[in-house]
């Protein structure tokens, strides 16, 4: 039987040349000179430290990040904003968690998407992705045009295609 797999995966080295690219033009701004800033990920924790001098650089840092990752081919929806910036002493400083894999939750919103739409296909959760079969590539191929209509707020891979 046909089968693919809905996965959210992050290149790691696609995300750290966003990085850098970020550092360099951070660095070079006129309105960033002689400005606190520092922008580092954590790769094995898949998070990133930023600290600013003030809310605006903070805000201006992340623009300009998600910006460049996304010309990088990475999705606005891998950082997670969810956290706010805190102060901590004379400068801001804020985590932003890089999100990699299908969270539980988001894996059965996605099974129950599929099971709405009527297709005939059927959903699995195996870890942090989704499989989807179907007796046809067409019906696969459906699925993953509805797909692209989902409000999820995580970026979707298709990988694994089989006939």
């Amino acid at each position: 039987m046909p089968s693919f797999d809905f996965v959210s995966k992050v290149d790691i080295q696609t995300l750290d040349n966003a990085v850098n690219v970020t550092k360099k033009e951070i660095t070079n701004r006129f309105d960033f000179k002689g400005s606190h800033v520092v922008i580092d990920l954590d790769k094995k924790a898949m998070k990133l430290h930023l600290e600013a001098d003030s809310e605006m650089k903070m805000d201006q840092i992340i623009d300009v990040l998600i910006s460049r990752s996304m010309k990088q081919g990475l999705a606005a929806e891998v950082y997670d904003q969810s956290k706010e910036t805190f102060p901590s002493g004379k400068v801001v400083k804020r985590e932003i968690p890089v999100r990699s894999g299908i969270a539980q939750d988001d894996a059965k919103k996605i099974v129950k998407l599929i099971k709405e739409s009527g297709m005939k296909v059927q959903a699995a959760i195996m870890d942090d992705m989704v499989r989807v079969t179907g007796k046809k590539i067409d019906d696969l191929q459906e699925v993953i045009q509805a797909s692209k209509q989902w409000a999820l707020g995580i970026p979707l891979q298709y990988v694994n295609m089989k006939s």
